[in-house]
Order: structure tokens, then C-alpha cells, then sequence
């Protein structure tokens, strides 16, 4: 598997010495978690929508983003998901990484600090160069949207 260096920083290493680093869970996992940098515990109630701190920030090589994606399990047993999803983070950002949840479960849901919210993934890049036409090819498809096809 090919690895990339990805360089972290804690943006307080004495206040969040409790924390741990974005890491994977398994073997040939593509995601690392991520955990919560949250003071205290914080209710996250249904239908509404909050931005977590990590208390970490990215150095990320020129070509690739970091994707910012669900945890499965909170999104299946809770109803946890990012309100981005996927969130990305450009490789000139050198801010605090954040993660937006939203609760869409029908009960309370409660983030403590180091439970693990999100999962982050180095991704490469691929930039467009436009090229400006005054028609496109015809496809089979053609200008069919959402639903074309049926249920």
C-alpha cells in the first residue's frame, strides 16, 4: 500500500496531551478516525448542526486533499453525518481541522472529549483545465437527470 507523508500538529499539545492522533482502526482501513477536542461533553440535539474542534491542524502535499467523511456506525445507530460530506481540506489550509455534525437521529446525541466523530482520507487531486466549446458529443443518455431511469 503506498503511504504519503502527512504532517500534524497539535495546536495545543499541553491542553490536548489527552487526545490521540488521527489513526486507523484496522490493517487496510482507508480512514482515520477522528476525535472530538470538546471542553466538556456537548448535547447535539435532533435536527440540529455543530462544528467540532480536533485541536489539530495539516501540512498536506501539493496534490492531494484530506476528505473529511462519516463514521458508519454513529451514521447508522445515531443518525450522525456530516453536513458536508465529504468535507475537504485544501492543501494550503493550515487551520484548525474542524468537523461538522449534524444529528438527524430523533434523539439527543451526546460527543464527549476523544470519541471518535468522523474519519479523515488523504486523497490525490485532479485539477480541470477547461476548455470552452460551443457544443458537447451526444451520449445515449444525453441531458437525462435525477430519476431518468426510473425507481
Amino acid at each position: 500500500m503506498k503511504q504519503i507523508r502527512l504532517e500534524i500538529s497539535w495546536l495545543n499539545s499541553e491542553k490536548d496531551s489527552d487526545l490521540t492522533l488521527p489513526e486507523y482502526q484496522s490493517k487496510l482501513a482507508a480512514g482515520m478516525d477522528v476525535s472530538a477536542a470538546v471542553e466538556t461533553s456537548y448535547h447535539l440535539e435532533p435536527g440540529k448542526i455543530h462544528l467540532f474542534p480536533t485541536g489539530f491542524c495539516l501540512a498536506i502535499p501539493d496534490g492531494y486533499e484530506v476528505q473529511v467523511r462519516p463514521r458508519s456506525g454513529l451514521a447508522v445507530k445515531h443518525g450522525i453525518t456530516l453536513i458536508n460530506s465529504p468535507g475537504t481540506i485544501d492543501a494550503d489550509y493550515r487551520g484548525e481541522v474542524k468537523v461538522a455534525l449534524i444529528n438527524h437521529g430523533h434523539s439527543t446525541f451526546v460527543v464527549n472529549r476523544g470519541d471518535r466523530i468522523a474519519q479523515m482520507i488523504l486523497a490525490p487531486v485532479v485539477q480541470a483545465r477547461l476548455g470552452l466549446v460551443s457544443t458537447l458529443d451526444q451520449t445515449d443518455r444525453g441531458s437525462g437527470g435525477f430519476g431518468h431511469t426510473g425507481v
